[in-house]
């Protein structure tokens, strides 16, 4: 897990034409997208279309990812944060909780960009696999440059699932999803780009990181 410190961000919108900034408390965020490997001891599944230990979990929905948490958080003997009622009740976030937990969208952002202020956080055939460079596939994870506190892959390969919902009031319970995947052209692969999907949905180019509360 990597410390990542407290900082303001600003989020932006293409579809609405909005921008607005974000206070993101300082945080740990894991190095790299949760691996299939580490999937399954937690769950004791493989749901990925390609098979690999170090290749990023694909093939997760929202709810595989918030659940994947609550797991990992009580096999390291941590508080899990969120309170499942049911996938057509919702999840409750418990501020208590020290357990890990996917990160918000601020944070997501604030994290990927690392100090730096351009659509990248560096030469995106360094930094990322995304259809220029992918061969039409997943790759294991840390194959490219980290950003400048020592983030892989927040740019490319699959896209990371995050707490936030989209746009309630026109989406409804759709999520946000943040970073581009090794499919995508180059123009989804900024720091800036927002994605939705429903809570459910699955496919083989979205994956997750998990973050915790403060810097213990």
């Amino acid at each position: 897990m990597i410390a990542v410190p407290a900082g303001v961000v600003t989020l932006s919108d293409r579809r609405t034409q909005r921008s607005w900034t974000a206070e993101v408390g300082a945080f740990r965020m894991s190095a790299f997208p949760v691996t299939q490997e580490l999937y399954a001891q937690v769950t004791g599944e493989w749901p990925s279309a390609a098979r690999g230990e170090r290749l990023p979990v694909e093939g997760v929905s929202w709810w595989d990812a918030v659940r994947f948490c609550n797991g990992l958080s009580r096999r390291d003997g941590l508080t899990p944060v969120y309170r499942l009622r049911g996938e057509d009740e919702g999840v409750e976030w418990d501020a208590v909780g020290d357990g890990y937990r996917l990160p918000t969208e601020a944070e997501w952002e604030y994290a990927c960009r690392a100090g730096s202020a351009g659509p990248r956080y560096g030469r995106l055939d360094e930094v990322a696999w995304y259809r220029g460079n992918s061969d039409e596939q997943v790759h294991a994870v840390g194959g490219k440059q980290a950003n400048a506190w020592g983030l892989y892959d927040m740019l490319g390969n699959v896209w990371d699932w995050c707490w936030d919902l989209y746009d309630a009031e026109v989406y409804g319970t759709y999520r946000v999803l943040r970073g581009g995947g090794w499919s995508d052209e180059h123009w989804s692969c900024r720091a800036s780009v927002r994605r939705r999907s429903h809570p459910t949905f699955r496919i083989d180019d979205v994956g997750f990181r998990v973050a915790r509360s403060g810097c213990r």
